[in-house]
């Protein structure tokens, strides 16, 4: 059964800004948001590199000095922001678990509680496709 979780509202978080949260009250953001004009994109804070290794370095310091990329500070990994994908770092061709978001009429955010999608299979030996997460 799914259920929701006010986040908060379109307005506190600035365009082109990353915004951290503990919707499950564990202590410690395990979510964040990034705005780019009026569209956000949700992910789940936790590099793919090192499975709960958090990506920021202090509170809501998601995104790299040119706001343009998401950074894991620990590792050095940088990913797009719609997409989540790394694409420098050692996670290279894995992405961010996304976090569904509804951002309704009157400008509430809402997150859509649905556990992240398991990593795709990696293949076998000797094949040229690459194990990444989809």
């Amino acid at each position: 059964m799914n259920s929701t979780a006010t986040l908060c509202r379109l307005e506190d978080i600035p365009d082109g800004e990353a915004r951290g949260f503990d919707p499950a009250g564990v202590g410690r953001d395990t979510l964040f948001i990034v705005r780019q004009g009026q569209g956000l994109h949700g992910w789940y804070d936790r590099c793919p590199h090192e499975g709960d290794t958090p990506l920021p370095w202090r509170r809501h310091g998601y995104l790299n000095k040119k706001r343009t990329r998401i950074v894991c500070f620990a590792h050095g990994a940088q990913f797009e922001i719609a997409s989540g994908m790394c694409i420098l770092g050692p996670c290279l061709g894995e992405r961010l678990d996304p976090v569904q978001l509804v951002i309704h009429p009157d400008g509430e955010v809402v997150m859509m509680a649905v556990p992240p999608m398991p990593a795709a299979p990696c293949p076998g030996p000797g094949s040229d496709m690459r194990c990444k997460n989809v």
